[in-house]
Parts: C-alpha cells; sequence; structure tokens
C-alpha cells in the first residue's frame, strides 16, 4: 500500500490524541481518530476516559455533515460488533457517510477480528490497513495483551505517565495469579520500578521488555 505524506501525517495526528489518552481508558485501548475532509481536518477525538465513548462516537457528531464524503484515520480497526449490543463504530462510520477508512492496526478482539473492516467494505467503503501500524501498537499492546494472556503487561517505568497503575506485589508472590487478577479487573498496562519485583518478573517471563 503506498501512502501520502498528507495520509502519514493525519495518522501521526490520531496516534497523537490516543497517546494523551494512554492510562485513562482502561479496560478499553485509547484510540485517535481524524476525521479529514478536502485535505483539512473537520473533527478528531480520542477514546474517552473510563473507554467510552469511543474515538469515533465522538468525532462524526463534531464533523456534522461535513462528514459525508470524509476520509476517517482511525488508529485501531473500528469494532464490528458492541459488547452493549450498541451500534459498532464500523456501522456508526459508514452510517455517516464516511467514504474512506485508514486503519494503523487491525483488532484481534471478539467484536472486530475483521468484522470492523468487513462491515466497512461491505457497506461500500475503501477502507485501507496498516499506516504507521508500528507507532501505533503501543496504544493497544496492553489491551491486545490481556486479550492473549488474562494478565495486563508490566514494563519497568520511572514515573508510569501513561501506564493503568502500578503493580505492587511481593517478590516471592505467585505472580501470575496476581497479574491475572488485575486481568479481570480489567487493568492492561501497568508499571513497576526496578529492583527485586521486576527482576522475579522478569525471571518468570512476566516482564515486557
Amino acid at each position: 500500500m503506498s501512502w501520502s505524506d498528507a495520509d502519514r501525517g493525519f495518522m501521526a495526528q490520531a496516534i497523537e490524541l490516543a497517546k494523551g489518552r494512554m492510562g485513562e481508558t482502561w479496560p478499553n485501548p485509547a484510540v485517535g481518530c481524524v476525521l479529514v475532509k478536502d485535505g483539512r481536518i473537520i473533527a478528531q477525538a480520542a477514546t474517552a476516559p473510563g473507554g467510552r465513548p469511543h474515538a469515533e462516537e465522538q468525532a462524526v457528531p463534531a464533523a456534522d455533515a461535513e462528514v459525508v464524503g470524509a476520509t476517517a484515520y482511525v488508529t485501531l480497526e473500528p469494532c464490528g460488533a458492541r459488547s452493549s449490543g450498541r451500534k459498532s463504530c464500523a456501522h456508526f462510520l459508514a452510517e455517516a457517510g464516511v467514504a474512506r477508512v485508514v486503519v494503523a492496526c487491525l483488532d484481534p478482539s471478539p467484536f472486530a477480528a475483521g468484522r470492523g473492516t468487513e462491515r466497512l467494505r461491505t457497506a461500500g467503503l475503501t477502507v485501507e490497513t496498516g499506516l504507521l501500524a508500528e507507532e501505533a501498537v503501543v496504544l493497544c499492546e496492553g489491551f491486545l495483551h490481556r486479550l492473549e494472556t488474562g494478565r495486563p503487561l508490566v514494563r519497568v517505568s520511572a514515573d508510569g505517565v501513561g501506564f493503568d497503575g502500578r503493580f505492587v506485589a511481593s517478590p516471592k508472590a505467585d505472580l501470575v495469579t496476581e497479574l491475572k487478577r488485575l486481568g479481570e479487573a480489567g487493568y492492561t498496562r501497568l508499571w513497576t520500578g526496578p529492583g527485586e519485583l521486576a527482576d522475579a518478573l522478569r525471571d518468570q517471563g512476566l516482564l515486557a521488555g
């Protein structure tokens, strides 16, 4: 896929929006959405604190009638279904009249997993994926790790900025059980300082690089 410098710039803006919400949106990932028409941004949003409303749900109404024919730059595949049974973000974008959707990362969760992009394409929208995927994956790494393992991802950090919370436990505790408990509570990305706990996590393969 070949993208223009403008495409890259608008997706970079969506990524920056989402980065500003990291640590505030769990159990959902921080997602950024930028709506563009005729080369200019007409609306933009990131996942709200607490995980709802989603970025697309905020950006589309803000664009009002200009949304028809617009391009949406989204850091994570729009959901194709909702756990609440409400209208999915893919349905929301299609119904609003968006013409093109550019997605950085695909979402393997049960409510997306290709269903979002499929719904968009079925509705006649142009869908392109993979733009700045390496830069965007950090936004959802904890969310995806929790989906795969049932545990939040843990990294060493000096200040915990952008994390859901700090992981505190005895290095001699059953760390897998402790992390599973936090995963069930909705945490996706935790931090710990350097020291014995970080060493114990690393020894058990529980510390992200």
